[in-house]
């Protein structure tokens, strides 16, 4: 786990065990377990508790509205652009097949298509590789 990540969830761990303390008895989350995300008397969130909240943190953000099962597709799409085997990224996705993680990997950025391309063509004739794939990823008329 990042450590970035690690930060942040103690953080968070922080911050609900003082809300908590602050609800006192009312507090109904022994009954669930130690969940990570709860609502302030520690019940599971429901997924209309969590869509509001994401909307509200993308505003903050200034980012787009999405839906939040799209930050699942985002960060197959950054592990495909940092070069994740598309194994690796199953399991941390949680997919059961490979097959679910290959049509996300099949949908990628066109500049990395174009890298794709480069490569290849860099493969085939090392010494003009790169020059025969036009800026628009497809093969070019130098031959």
């Amino acid at each position: 786990m990042p450590v970035p990540v690690a930060a942040a969830l103690y953080q968070h761990m922080k911050r609900q065990l003082e809300e908590r303390v602050a609800v006192g008895d009312a507090w109904e989350g022994d009954a669930w377990g130690s969940l990570v995300f709860a609502d302030e008397l520690g019940r599971p969130l429901t997924s209309f508790h969590a869509s509001r909240h994401f909307s509200k943190l993308l505003s903050l953000a200034g980012l787009p509205s999405m839906r939040y099962h799209d930050l699942r597709h985002g960060a197959a799409s950054l592990m495909a652009a940092q070069g994740v085997s598309a194994r690796i990224a199953m399991e941390i996705l949680g997919h059961a097949q490979i097959s679910t993680t290959m049509n996300i990997y099949t949908h990628i950025a066109p500049e990395l298509q174009k890298e794709a391309a480069e490569k290849v063509a860099g493969a085939l004739w090392p010494a003009v590789g790169s020059a025969l794939v036009s800026k628009q990823g497809d093969l070019s008329d130098k031959r």
